[in-house]
C-alpha cells in the first residue's frame, strides 16, 4: 500500500535536505506549486530527482556577503549587472534551480524588463554563487541550464566552476573578473564582514579600490 504525504506536510531541519527520486517534470512542477513563493527552501531538479534543501542561518549570510562584494567590485569597475537572487531556472523537461544568489553581468542588458524568467527568451545567468552544500543534483542542473561560472563558498574557502561541454572544471581564474584573485580575496573580506561587520569591510574595501585605481 502506497502513502500519499503532502508536500507542505515534509518538515526540514535547519541544515537539512531530503531527496526525492523518480519525479516527473509535472511532478516537479505541481511540486514547485505548493511549496509556494514564500519559503526558506531551495530546490533543485535534475532528470526525475528533486533535492529540497532548507539552509541554516549561517549557510544564508555568507552569499549575501558575497553578493555585496561582487556589486562592490563591478560598480567599481563602472559595469553593469542584475542580481536575480533565488530566482527558479528551468529547462523543461530536465533541470530546474534555484541558486542562492546569482548575477547578469555580461547579459545584464539582454534581462532588463524581464519579471518572468524563461529560458526560451532569456538566457542563464553569468554567474551563480552557493554557499555550503551543493548536492550532485544542483551541479548537474546547472550544467542542464548553462550557468558559465559557479562559485562555491564551504569552509572559508571559494571554489570557482568554469563550464567546460557538459561538466564543471574548477578553475583558479573567474570569467567574471580575470584579473582579480578572488578565490584568495572572496574568503577573507566574508571572513572579516563576520568578525568585523559587512557594512565596514564594504567601505573599507571601496576606500581601497579607490585608492588603488
Amino acid at each position: 500500500m502506497s502513502v500519499t504525504v503532502p508536500i507542505q506536510a515534509i518538515e526540514l531541519t535547519p541544515g537539512s535536505h531530503i531527496s526525492i527520486h523518480n519525479l516527473s517534470w509535472q511532478d516537479f512542477e505541481t511540486i514547485l506549486d505548493n511549496l509556494g513563493e514564500n519559503r526558506n527552501t531551495r530546490v533543485a531538479y535534475y532528470q526525475g530527482t528533486l533535492d529540497i534543501m532548507s539552509p541554516l542561518a549561517i549557510h544564508e549570510r555568507p552569499h549575501r556577503i558575497i553578493a555585496d562584494i561582487v556589486k562592490a567590485i563591478l560598480d567599481s569597475q563602472g559595469r553593469d549587472w542584475e542580481d536575480f537572487g533565488s530566482t527558479t531556472f528551468k529547462r523543461p523537461v530536465i533541470a530546474g534551480v534555484e541558486p542562492d544568489t546569482c548575477f547578469y553581468i555580461q547579459n545584464a542588458s539582454r534581462v532588463k524588463g524581464c519579471t518572468n524568467m524563461n529560458l526560451s527568451i532569456y538566457p542563464p545567468p553569468d554567474l551563480a554563487i552557493e554557499a555550503d552544500v551543493t548536492s550532485i543534483t544542483t551541479l548537474n542542473a546547472y550544467i542542464a541550464i548553462a550557468v558559465p561560472e559557479v562559485w562555491i563558498y564551504k569552509d572559508r574557502q571559494l571554489t570557482i566552476n568554469i563550464l567546460n561541454d557538459n561538466s564543471y572544471i574548477p578553475s583558479s581564474n573567474s570569467l567574471v573578473f580575470p584579473d582579480l584573485p578572488v578565490t584568495q580575496l572572496i574568503p577573507q573580506l566574508v571572513i572579516k564582514a563576520i568578525d568585523e561587520g559587512t557594512s565596514r569591510m564594504l567601505r573599507e574595501l571601496k576606500a581601497e579600490i579607490r585608492e588603488g585605481s
